[in-house]
């Protein structure tokens, strides 16, 4: 299909009605979030009405199956509509990664009769979701979680079969805000075969969420530690096989680190986008500092890295529709577009030059945002180790 163009963005979008979805998308990023961003960000608001909104319009369950009130659009579309939220505020493209993460497990692997009685209100409901794997003690070594469930044998009447959960996940995003929960927990012995995975109730009874972490960036978006306290759940909650969790999760993860790299590519598009109007502006020595080449070459760069991060995560995002392996692509398009969206806010602030390094102009808080996505859903070095798996094996032991 033609190049659709805006913003000084090229698109090649597959159809008409990905279009139309992108151009639903911009409205709503220039009417709704833009506007709104920096202040929010800096009162630490999170945009709950914001996301109700998103919900209402299809955009929290683009890649999912609309037999369950879905999208039904490939990641190569909703990757894009991820980025332009981002671009807005990375705050609001985030939390759509996340609550799609969220919902990863159950669209995946629940039952015909699990995702009928929940998925609808999960995609479309106006629900938020929360993904909880890591733990205060196991993050890179997400395997060595210790939140534990145990199938209570002694009940009686509904009860009877429960899981009860106890112990602590960490740095989720949407703690103690979320609706639902995917959880993985510990349900047999050490290691990666001994997890299952559970969909718990915001509100469950047992359920509570530490204050959120005071960060760097991302104010706006709470991360929280959440504590299972004797938290029950259905056995008709336990998605997949008992012992299965643990390869849910990462398969889900494979999936999320697109969802970081196109986050990370509006990031650094909005960057850029404020760098080059700046320097278009701003004159000195009689002259926009535009004209000065080693400007224009920092520009230059930075155009140049955008645009590689945004075909690589398009490239593994087309591997994922077309039903081949993506796991390195995505691994590689998580470690590139992090490390450029660092680079590029890096160099938008020196662009700026001394306004760059004030709050009155939003470079230094994609700055601060930026540092973070290097550090989630897998730090980068993770990434590499990803990678050169791929390429040469596992380590030997």
């Amino acid at each position: 299909m033609a190049d659709s163009t805006a913003d000084g963005v090229e698109r090649r979008m597959p159809t008409d009605e990905a279009r139309e979805l992108l151009s639903l998308v911009r409205d709503i990023a220039r009417r709704e979030i833009a506007p709104h961003a920096a202040e929010e960000e800096a009162a630490g608001r999170f945009p709950r009405e914001l996301f109700a909104l998103l919900s209402r319009s299809g955009l929290l369950g683009l890649p999912y199956d609309p037999e369950y009130g879905g999208g039904g659009q490939p990641y190569e579309v909703y990757l894009q509509v991820l980025e332009e939220l981002a671009a807005a505020r990375l705050t609001v493209g985030l939390g759509a990664s996340v609550h799609t993460l969220s919902c990863h497990a159950l669209a995946g692997y629940g039952t015909d009769e699990q995702r009928a009685a929940h998925l609808p209100a999960m995609l479309g409901g106006g629900l938020l979701g929360a993904y909880c794997l890591s733990e205060p003690s196991a993050g890179s070594d997400a395997a060595a979680l210790r939140t534990r469930a145990v199938r209570d044998t002694q009940g009686e009447g509904e009860a009877a079969g429960d899981w009860v959960i106890d112990g602590t996940k960490a740095w989720i995003t949407h703690g103690g805000i979320a609706d639902f929960c995917t959880v993985m927990a510990r349900t047999g012995g050490a290691g990666a075969r001994g997890i299952t995975a559970f969909l718990v109730p915001g509100d469950a009874p047992g359920l509570s969420a530490a204050p959120p972490e005071r960060k760097m960036g991302m104010k706006g978006s709470p991360t929280a530690q959440l504590h299972f306290d004797g938290v029950r759940v259905a056995d008709d909650r336990r998605l997949g096989a008992e012992g299965q969790g643990f390869a849910i999760a990462l398969d889900a993860l494979d999936s999320g680190r697109l969802g970081i790299a196109a986050c990370a590519v509006g990031l650094a598009q909005a960057a850029l986008d404020e760098a080059v109007g700046y320097a278009r502006e701003r004159r000195q020595f009689g002259r926009p500092i535009a004209d000065f080449q080693g400007l224009r070459f920092l520009l230059a760069d930075m155009a140049t890295q955008v645009e590689a991060g945004r075909a690589l995560y398009l490239e593994a995002a087309r591997l994922r529709d077309e039903g081949r392996p993506f796991g390195r692509c995505a691994a590689m398009a998580k470690l590139f577009c992090t490390d450029a969206a660092m680079r590029v806010t890096t160099d938008a602030v020196q662009v700026l030059g001394g306004y760059g390094y004030t709050a009155d102009f939003s470079v230094e808080r994609y700055l601060r945002e930026a540092k973070m996505l290097q550090i989630v859903e897998g730090t980068n070095q993770i990434q590499r180790v990803v990678i050169a798996r791929h390429l040469v094996g596992p380590e030997s032991r």
